[in-house]
């Protein structure tokens, strides 16, 4: 099978690689980057645990093409805090105990991050509404709206990925 030649920044580092045209960017970022922060669920989109953003959207990474990446940024969750310097979404996460398997963490903070970017003070409701793509077999959801309201209190535009 022809190999294209893909370029595209995740994490602020630029990439070039030659990819099948079937690869799926879940795929890529997992095999080929070893980003393994995105993690792989149902791989049909509905579970939320492989989203990445694309161009400050987030985006279902199992099913993008690689190759629509092309030209394109993307940030995976290895693109936020470290341990001794979290990104305020994370600190409020591990604040309010809104994980237990982590299975599904990478997906809500994804998610999370645009959403809080284009609504700073999000109501639980708006927050539900936000969060209802992502699925969680663990805590139930109400620990992880109470991360995400302890964060839209530190989350400015000016905090950055």
């Amino acid at each position: 099978m022809e190999k294209h030649t893909l370029h595209l920044t995740v994490n602020g580092t630029a990439y070039t690689r030659e990819v099948e045209p079937r690869l799926l960017l879940s795929d890529f970022l997992r095999h080929e980057l070893g980003l393994t922060g995105t993690h792989v669920g149902c791989e049909h989109g509905v579970c939320g645990a492989c989203t990445v953003i694309f161009d400050g959207t987030a985006v279902r990474s199992c099913l993008m093409l690689a190759v629509q990446t092309n030209g394109h940024t993307l940030q995976t969750v290895e693109g936020l805090g470290t341990p001794d310097n979290l990104h305020p979404l994370q600190a409020a996460f591990q604040e309010a105990h809104a994980l237990q398997c982590g299975f599904c963490t990478p997906g809500f903070l994804m998610t999370l991050i645009p959403f809080l970017e284009q609504n700073p003070h999000p109501t639980e409701a708006e927050i539900r509404q936000a969060i209802s793509g992502n699925l969680c077999r663990c805590t139930g959801y109400q620990h992880i709206v109470d991360a995400v309201q302890i964060a839209a209190t530190n989350f400015t535009t000016d905090t950055t990925i």
